[in-house]
């Protein structure tokens, strides 16, 4: 029900006014808090696109960033300029900061006019109401929309950051399934080769036809192979370019013919569990949203029995009589709804708050275990292909050359130990992959970039 209360007096108008004045809108719009965290956690800041100039800024940054081929952080540099869905969220700024704005002004009060006559007399009354309520709860709702306001703010941030993760996970993605796709071609030209040298031998009579089949079939097999690798190397950096929002000549940007180099150690980190509850922004973003469903528990308290007060100055006029003026008051008496219900509901939404936060916080320490183990893995896996399976392969390739050399050794045996080898080299790319994905997938879990290491060489 409309709760509503008259002005009876300039003074107490004044007063109002001045408590509705209050609430006004900032010139960042909030975007500064979100620019700074994402800057503190990423290294690089980010700008809502409003105007033309904005737009047209952007396309220049676009163009000088894909003169080169793209680093890692152009690339989140641009998802996080560029993506239109990302930008979207950006906007719920303005509207979580028009919610704090308007929860901090007062409703417009009501005027009421009504005019009466009996024959050649006219009565008229006249009434000014305001919402009283509204001004009682005014500091507990302003309170409520400020925290609401600071947890969009980390929602926003934490889109952010997500968008910054799915980029480079693409990024490095779409850099390891092409060098795949690459070392399948070199597997399907030796295979190809292989095949070829097979048919000439058997045409000479000097291979049987058995060995001749195996040949062709594991060249179909690499063409087969080599297929699936151009067109999943395709997918991936479509789905990079969807990240970056890029379309027409810019979708043929250039990537880095292979991905960094594996540091030379890992970075040690003692404490994930902790670090992912102190800094990760979902779990600052839950604790404001259970302290502002306390705070709108007790707005409710406040309220559940006086729903409606109506305080209301009064003028009533009639012909030939001076005015009376005087005032009514309106209170709602709770005979059939003493607000329990809301109460209740309010009650509820807090346990369910609460519970959310709580698996939140289970969930993040959780994931900040998981990642941790499989980013420690992923880089010992990616080091035992660069410092075992690699230079070892690569002896091998060398004996192999040398008894080919000395006529010890068939072209086929030449042809598949450098099978072998590519195909190790893919294992490596796949390993490398892993370790910066599970990078990344680390920086999630804890929020924040790692400490950076010392880079080592790939082979």
């Amino acid at each position: 029900m409309l709760r509503r209360v008259a002005l009876a007096r300039p003074g107490v108008a004044a007063a109002i006014l001045l408590l509705a004045g209050c609430a006004s809108f900032s010139q960042d719009g909030g975007f500064d808090s979100v620019n700074q965290l994402t800057r503190q956690r990423l290294g690089i800041e980010v700008h809502p696109i409003k105007t033309e100039n904005d737009e047209r800024a952007l396309a220049a940054l676009i163009t000088q960033k894909l003169q080169t081929p793209l680093s890692v952080d152009d690339a989140v540099t641009i998802a996080l300029l560029n993506n239109r869905g990302l930008q979207a969220t950006y906007a719920s700024l303005g509207i979580a900061e028009a919610d704090l704005v308007q929860a901090g002004r007062l409703t417009n009060p009501a005027f009421g006019f009504k005019r009466t006559h009996s024959g050649d007399e006219v009565a008229i009354e006249r009434t000014l109401t305001f919402n009283l309520l509204r001004v009682l709860t005014l500091p507990l709702a302003g309170r409520i929309e400020s925290r609401r306001f600071e947890q969009t703010k980390l929602l926003v941030t934490d889109a952010a950051l997500k968008m910054a993760y799915d980029t480079r996970r693409a990024y490095f993605e779409a850099i390891a399934a092409q060098q795949s796709a690459d070392y399948a071609g070199t597997v399907n030209a030796a295979a190809a080769a292989g095949a070829e040298l097979a048919a000439r031998m058997t045409q000479a009579g000097n291979w049987s036809q058995l060995d001749l089949l195996r040949e062709q079939a594991f060249h179909v097999d690499a063409i087969g192979a080599a297929s699936r690798a151009t067109k999943d190397a395709l997918a991936a950096r479509e789905k990079l370019t969807r990240l970056l929002g890029l379309s027409g000549d810019a979708a043929q940007f250039r990537l880095p013919e292979r991905l960094p180099d594996l540091p030379a150690a890992i970075a040690e980190l003692p404490e994930v569990e902790q670090s992912a509850l102190r800094d990760r922004l979902d779990v600052q973003a839950g604790q404001l949203q259970l302290q502002e469903t306390a705070a709108s528990l007790g707005l409710t308290r406040t309220t559940r029995f006086v729903n409606v007060l109506d305080l209301g100055l009064v003028r009533n006029s009639a012909t030939g009589q001076p005015s009376a003026p005087g005032y009514e008051v309106t209170l709602e008496i709770p005979l059939f709804d003493w607000g329990g219900a809301r109460v209740a509901r309010a009650e509820a939404s807090y346990l369910a708050s609460a519970g959310r936060l709580a698996e939140i916080a289970v969930n993040a320490r959780s994931e900040a275990r998981e990642s941790h183990a499989n980013y420690r893995a992923a880089w010992q896996l990616a080091r035992h292909y660069r410092d075992q399976v690699l230079p070892l392969r690569k002896r091998i390739a060398d004996e192999m050359q040398l008894r080919y050399n000395g006529m010890l050794a068939s072209p086929f045996a030449l042809l598949a130990d450098a099978r072998e080898q590519a195909n190790a080299g893919n294992g490596f790319i796949t390993a490398l992959k892993d370790y910066w994905i599970a990078d990344t997938n680390l920086q999630a879990a804890l929020g924040g970039r790692l400490p950076v290491t010392q880079q080592g060489a790939t082979p």
